[in-house]
């Protein structure tokens, strides 16, 4: 693609995944993760072979959302940052080959932690001398909104821990399935409108600004990181969760340790398949270096950190009507198509929006208004 070419496909995907973005965040999910993740991977491969096309307000320059009104702000004392989306195993590869060299290069053992990357919404929960002061979402990763009353209705968040610790770790707060669906059940027998999925379900309940409404939601947690920790210092990733269940948190239950890639995408294939018979919702694979030290040596982006990739699964596939094609004017003035659904559920979300920006795919699937 040419710069002319290019230029315009960005000036389109930025203002369009913005809208996504905002709308996820604002806890109202309008196109599938699917569809999400190859718009953002289309506008990073075309700011990759175009540098000058990247500006400080793309989608690929953030992280996180930014903070709701009425919440204090909270600063989080260690970065909570994103992870690296990669889509194939010859991907996985390419971050096999660089820890590799990373691991030669520092003379450190190269173990991995496979783990599930649970749908839902990131928080932290610092405790100082074993008890819980602060619970925070991720934000944008660097400023977060204090809802530590709305965390302490979470019966799973420990408000006291078994050792005095002063230590800040991260989970992941989300509903279960069938929570989800007993709690979308309740919604409608009291005439309220129904969550469209789980995530956007824990999403605005963590958020909500009375925590008497937040303790009504069937919320829980499972921790999958420790952010800091004073006076105890950890080897690996796997020996820190281990530590973290005899404290009593509920720890994420999928975390498998991987000598060797081999062994990777096996977990991988793995979490693949026993993933619709989960009790809770996933939205792919996490391959994490277990070796702290080396995870130090190798450090972070500004968005990610280097020793940790999420391998999103294929996507669920449904059919459903196209029930009509209306036009969405972006920033720039870029015109997107956008095709209205008959609502479906796919892969937990219910659709009912999605762009209709590939002319080729829709002549190719004779995609048109149905009555």
């Amino acid at each position: 693609m040419e710069l002319t070419q290019a230029k315009k496909r960005v000036e389109e995907l930025v203002p369009l995944l913005k809208y996504y973005t905002q709308k996820y965040f604002d806890d109202e999910q309008v196109v599938s993760d699917y569809e999400y993740d190859m718009l953002m991977k289309e506008l990073k491969q075309l700011e990759k072979e175009y540098p000058e096309l990247i500006k400080n307000d793309s989608p690929t320059q953030k992280v996180g959302a930014s903070i709701k009104k009425g919440f204090p702000k909270v600063t989080h004392v260690v970065p909570m940052q994103s992870l690296q989306d990669v889509f194939s195993f010859e991907e996985v590869a390419e971050f096999e080959e660089r820890m590799q060299k990373a691991a030669k290069e520092y003379d450190r053992p190269l173990e991995y932690v496979v783990e599930t990357k649970i749908d839902g919404l990131s928080a932290s929960l610092e405790y100082v001398n074993g008890k819980l002061i602060r619970g925070a979402t991720r934000g944008n990763g660097i400023i977060g909104e204090d809802v530590t009353d709305n965390i302490k209705t979470i019966k799973t968040v420990p408000k006291e821990l078994s050792e005095p610790l002063t230590i800040t770790i991260r989970g992941e707060v989300f509903i279960g399935k069938e929570e989800f669906d007993k709690l979308n059940e309740n919604r409608l027998l009291e005439e309220q409108e129904q969550f469209a999925n789980a995530r956007n379900a824990a999403a605005g309940s963590l958020r909500q600004l009375d925590s008497k409404i937040t303790a009504t939601r069937p919320l829980d947690i499972y921790i999958f990181n420790v952010q800091k920790a004073e006076n105890y210092e950890f080897k690996t990733h796997y020996e820190s969760l281990l530590y973290l269940e005899e404290l009593g948190f509920h720890v994420n239950p999928i975390k498998i340790l991987c000598s060797n890639m081999e062994e990777v995408k096996k977990a991988i294939e793995q979490i693949g398949i026993m993933r619709q018979k989960l009790t809770f919702g996933i939205d792919g694979a996490v391959v994490k270096v277990n070796d702290l030290t080396l995870r130090e040596k190798v450090g972070t982006t500004f968005k990610t950190p280097r020793w940790a990739i999420a391998y999103k699964y294929p996507p669920e596939k449904k059919e459903t009507l196209l029930k009509d094609i209306i036009c969405q004017v972006g920033r720039t003035g870029a015109i997107t198509p956008m095709a209205i659904l008959e609502p479906i559920y796919v892969a937990g979300s219910k659709i009912s929006k999605t762009t209709l920006h590939n002319e080729d795919y829709i002549k190719q699937n004779d995609i048109r208004i149905r009555r």
